[in-house]
């Protein structure tokens, strides 16, 4: 449809970033101001894996080109006698032996090269990389696809699927709208987004999963059509299942049980990763993370997919399932796996338990069980470097730069300073001072972008309990009764001795800088906005605030006698 013939009054123009789309006053297909953080954050990664992408390539063809070197050169060594005259068959030797590390390149690297662009060159073969291509699985008015399309260089193509004709034709609309080059990279679908990803297997560089709701269906078939080494993003919304309000839908979803822990936000994080590793294995694949992040209403993860049938045995390694003390919230972690070297090689054994008693050490309760969640390293540190570098040299288009903080990367879940304070009845120590007696204590400790309160740590609980009894002998409480768990932690005494004077390194680098850590509300009545399609009534006005609610029903209440008169004069 051309731009001409559309009645631009019954549209409102919406910009973000370098695209524009065009939104119906009736707003057939919702525009959420608040997932505008969620893909600047994914157009900063995808640029970075463009980078990365590329890095890589040369990388492998300069390691191959190297061995193929060395090969020929020992062949052509091998006879003095007959090294003038049979330097034509040295040449078509080492031309050999580069096509076939071309070839095994092709089948090894993480990235997708042509075999029709190879160029011989002075004998040599150069394979050039082709640019990546991008499936957005889950398209909606097409924002993310155009914004993909005209703020990340490089990118050939873009597919925007979706399964509404709706959402299909205000994206079709928004292609036209956004000019040229989203017109020569952009194309838009109506089709089962799952049926797709299926028929092209291994065929998208970088697939997007961005649905309402829960993505656990997309996932099977997304993780066999991202290629290998292509990047895998994901987002979740239903985090009232994932954070444990229904523990059996999240496990029959997820195939994990949640618990209700200060630390569920996270738990939902590595609930998503782990179901993600579970449907690339029955493929012989495993994923790397890159990046994992939990803002506002939704998680958000960043993976790489391989294929190895060697390496997926270390998915029992990453797997841990959580003991959750009842009384106290003290948490510990069962490890799935683990390994036993020998000789040369190296044996797969079933993880070492009990992990905890039947009774809490602390407390004296009984302990909950979740899991299992991701317990390895939920971003990749090389990764985050490159994204900040790229994010500080064109600062201006992300305001969300100054809030980006750092945490421990190889400690899951995390502790509540007043969670802890809560359960003693205690006044709370300032995090300065806790942080400190952690660091005096021979332990690390951060904070965690999942919670303005949370504290990662890789001291164990009896460490942590005992710098905060130490803590209430010079901060006394009133007495309890007896059987209360703050009652029993507090009737042992500390083995260890906490040290609460001043550490070096117990102000974190946004608090150095005073910096803000935490976004504010984007908007009033932000969150998830009513499904596509969904009739809106006056109950949602806690999401989309009274103004528009009230709007909405007077406009519909308008046409309603002309819809009633016909429905009277039918019969």
């Amino acid at each position: 449809m051309a731009t001409e013939e559309l009645d631009l009054d019954n549209y409102t123009i919406i910009k973000e970033g370098e695209a524009e789309i065009l939104m119906h006053k009736k707003n057939q297909v919702f525009y959420n101001k608040t997932q505008v953080n969620n893909r600047d954050i994914s157009i900063a990664v995808l640029r970075t894996f463009v980078t990365k992408r590329k890095e890589e390539h040369e990388a492998m063809l300069s390691k191959r080109t190297k061995s193929a070197g060395k090969v020929s050169e020992k062949d052509a060594t091998g006879s003095v006698e007959e090294e003038a005259p049979a330097e034509s068959a040295v040449d078509n030797e080492k031309s050999n032996g580069e096509c076939e590390m071309a070839e095994e390149l092709c089948q090894d690297a993480p990235c997708s090269i042509s075999e029709e662009q190879g160029k011989a060159i002075g004998g040599k073969v150069q394979r050039e990389l082709k640019p990546p291509r991008v499936l957005e699985a889950l398209s909606a008015s097409g924002l993310r696809a155009l914004r993909y399309a005209r703020e990340v260089e490089g990118i050939s193509q873009v597919v925007a699927l979706d399964n509404d004709k709706v959402s299909v034709e205000a994206c079709r609309k928004n292609i036209e709208f956004n000019g040229s080059v989203a017109k020569s990279k952009v194309e838009s679908h109506l089709t089962d987004a799952r049926v797709f990803m299926l028929t092209h297997p291994k065929e998208f560089d970088v697939v997007d999963l961005d649905p309402y709701g829960s993505p656990s269906v997309f996932l099977d078939s997304a993780v066999q059509s991202v290629v290998d080494g292509g990047l895998l993003m994901c987002t979740a919304t239903d985090m009232a299942v994932l954070c444990g309000g229904n523990g059996e839908v999240c496990y029959s979803k997820y195939g994990s049980y949640p618990l209700r822990g200060k630390y569920c936000h996270e738990m939902a994080l590595r609930i998503l990763l782990a179901s993600i590793e579970s449907h690339a294995n029955r493929y012989k694949r495993y994923i790397v993370p890159v990046l994992s992040v939990q803002m506002d209403f939704y998680v958000r993860v960043f993976v790489r997919v391989y294929t190895s049938a060697s390496a997926m045995k270390n998915t029992p390694l990453k797997l841990s399932y959580v003991y959750q003390c009842i009384g106290c919230d003290s948490f510990h972690l069962q490890p799935i796996g683990r390994t036993l070297p020998k000789n040369n090689s190296v044996r797969y054994l079933p993880g070492f338990g009990p992990a905890v008693p039947q009774e809490c050490t602390d407390c004296g309760k009984k302990f909950n069980m979740g899991g299992p969640i991701w317990s390895a390293p939920i971003h990749d540190q090389e990764w985050v470097t490159s994204i900040l570098e790229d994010v500080k040299s064109m600062k201006d288009r992300y305001p969300a730069y100054d809030r980006i903080s750092a945490e421990l990367p190889d400690v899951p879940l995390f502790l509540s300073l007043h969670n802890l304070c809560a359960t003693l009845k205690c006044t709370s120590p300032s995090a300065v001072v806790f942080r400190s007696a952690v660091i005096n204590a021979g332990y690390r400790i951060s904070g965690t972008h999942v919670n303005p309160l949370g504290l990662k740590s890789d001291a164990p609980m009896h460490v942590i309990w005992d710098i905060m009894r130490c803590w209430v002998k010079n901060h006394p409480v009133k007495a309890q009764a007896p059987d209360q768990p703050g009652s029993v932690i507090l009737a042992k005494e500390p083995v260890l001795q906490a040290n609460f004077a001043r550490a070096v390194a117990s102000l974190s680098k946004a608090q150095a800088k005073k910096v803000a850590r935490f976004l504010p509300n984007p908007e009033r009545h932000w969150g998830p906005k009513v499904k596509a399609g969904r009739q809106i009534t006056s109950k949602h006005i806690s999401l989309l605030g009274p103004e528009a609610v009230n709007g909405y029903l007077n406009h519909e209440n308008e046409e309603e006698p002309e819809a009633k008169r016909q429905k009277t004069q039918e019969p």
